[in-house]
């Protein structure tokens, strides 16, 4: 089970910035910018390797929810990052799908 699967039950305490029936949305405890949000489907997926065609929707899903949350942060004018890291040499840790929203300065 990953930290994620273990934030999504509850078992581990994290503050939700969102939450619905697909997703949750946390601050990153390693930020890379000022504004780091880590989105996170609460369907179990490894990585974007082994996402399927049925899971565009719940992808489409997770930019959607990036986009207003970059919105009510107010970085939607700057602008911002959205990144997938998929395996090791991309930088992924936790090995469950998640998308991160950087922005608050010049990346």
């Amino acid at each position: 089970m990953t930290i994620f699967k273990r934030i999504i039950d509850k078992q581990i305490p994290a503050k939700f910035l969102f939450e619905d029936d697909l997703c949750i949305a946390i601050n990153d405890v390693a930020p890379q910018a000022p504004i780091h949000i880590l989105i996170i489907p609460k369907k179990e997926i490894r990585s974007m390797n082994e996402a399927r065609v049925e899971d565009q929707k719940l992808l489409g899903h997770l930019l959607l929810v990036a986009r207003d949350l970059a919105r009510t942060l107010k970085i939607d004018e700057s602008g911002y990052r959205l990144v997938f890291n998929t395996n090791g040499d991309a930088g992924q840790t936790v090995f469950q799908l998640h998308l991160h929203l950087l922005g608050g300065r010049p990346l």
